[in-house]
């Protein structure tokens, strides 16, 4: 089965690309760069993850179909895709509301909404653990009777299709807005403004919040990003911050059920007792500051050039994922992993972002030497190791010399 989404890395990248020459003509500030690092550094995080879960959580669907399905419905059939896309979106639509609404989802889907901007990079910016909850709102289809194949292919292009949506630089579209998911529509989805939280839920069709009450037009500038901002550029903090948050939380609630009733309630929900939440401030782009951190450009040209080879080897890992064998596949994701942490420790300018990368250069050093079949290729990375060693050596003070930085823990 082909994995479409990686197909469609290389025509991502570039349509970022021309949304930054876009946004340079016009003079707007719809990237930054560390911003853009961390949500394809996400987005990488995913992709690699999936390649060892992806076969699970596909598995109760196929057994279902197997099993129970009620028809035999053919690929063939034009009705059948028909039908197949409206479904796929129906059921996006209930499962993205479920993941705003009750806090275990919301832990996975968080990831996608804690970007400050908005951009097509934005896109990319997406949860490893969000198909641990998503798969279950399929089943129906599975129990109808539409193939496996056809439903992740048709799963596919509903993710694909909300790719563009993600962007300033397309204001309205006319009659479209009204039936269809648009820029307009989803930028709304990503602002923190109280008007505009838990609303337009769609994929592909903006129907589904017209007919359920989630719909609320663009009617004031969006403020992007979630209540509580991340304040990082760490994508493994990314992931894992609000199940720590939820679990400190449950640790303050004295009744065992009000501990797991937590992880199935809204974001807001708190238990008799337990002081509520206050409503959400009002926020307006004039005043509102951004999670920023300043380093200097050679720096970001190092973080630049060591991010293109793990994006390269992503792509590289999940065209391959069904040739080579686990454990070489699982040695590259590590070293992939290892690739985004750091950078994005970096860019945070952790103090043990330094010592780490300089390890992970080293590792692959060595990797270069022993691993390598052809020695021109292992002299060739060996000499770009190397190289970038002597780079990031030049800025050690900026990590070594705060001692607080350099004292400071993995994570926030």
């Amino acid at each position: 089965m082909l994995n479409y989404i990686a197909l469609a890395i290389p025509a991502f990248l570039l349509l970022i690309g021309v949304e930054v020459l876009i946004a340079r003509f016009e003079k707007k500030d719809y990237y930054r760069f560390n911003d853009a690092i961390n949500d394809m550094s996400c987005g990488i995080a995913q992709q690699v993850i999936a390649i060892f879960t992806r076969t699970a959580i596909l598995a109760t669907y196929v057994g279902i179909y197997q099993n129970f399905k009620l028809a035999e419905i053919s690929s063939s059939s034009i009705i059948a895709w028909t039908a197949l896309l409206f479904g796929v979106d129906f059921f996006y639509y209930w499962f993205h509301r479920a993941s705003h609404r009750m806090n275990a989802p919301w832990a996975a889907h968080i990831v996608h909404h804690q970007s400050e901007d908005f951009n097509l990079a934005v896109a990319l910016r997406q949860s490893a653990f969000q198909s641990w909850f998503s798969w279950i709102f399929y089943l129906p289809l599975a129990l109808v009777g539409f193939p496996p194949a056809m439903f992740l292919t048709m799963a596919a292009f509903d993710t694909l299709y909300q790719f563009w949506i993600h962007t300033q630089a397309i204001k309205t579209l006319g009659p479209l807005e009204l039936v269809m998911n648009t820029p307009s529509h989803h930028r709304v989805h990503h602002g923190r403004n109280p008007r505009y939280l838990d609303k337009n839920y769609a994929g592909i069709f903006i129907i589904w919040d017209r007919m359920f009450g989630t719909f609320v037009p663009e009617t004031e500038p969006v403020v992007y990003g979630v209540t509580e901002p991340l304040n990082s550029w760490n994508p493994f903090w990314a992931n894992f911050s609000y199940w720590i948050k939820l679990k400190n939380l449950a640790a303050q609630f004295p009744r065992f059920l009000d501990k797991i009733k937590l992880f199935f309630m809204p974001p807001e929900w708190r238990p008799a007792g337990v002081a509520p939440l206050p409503p959400h401030p009002e926020v307006s782009v004039e005043t509102y500051v951004k999670y920023e951190t300043q380093i200097p450009a050679g720096l970001s040209l190092y973080v630049f050039v060591q991010f293109l080879p793990a994006t390269f080897a992503t792509f590289w890992v999940l065209m391959k994922e069904n040739a080579w064998p686990m454990s070489m596949l699982a040695v590259l994701a590590a070293m992939i992993l290892f690739t985004i942490f750091t950078l994005g420790g970096m860019l945070d300018k952790k103090g043990w972002a330094f010592w780490l990368e300089l390890l992970r250069l080293g590792i692959m050093l060595l990797a270069a030497i022993l691993i390598f079949p052809q020695k021109e290729l292992a002299g060739l990375f060996a000499l770009f190791l190397l190289g970038s060693s002597w780079w990031l050596w030049k800025y050690k003070n900026l990590f070594a010399v705060n001692e607080q930085l350099a004292s400071q823990s993995l994570i926030p």
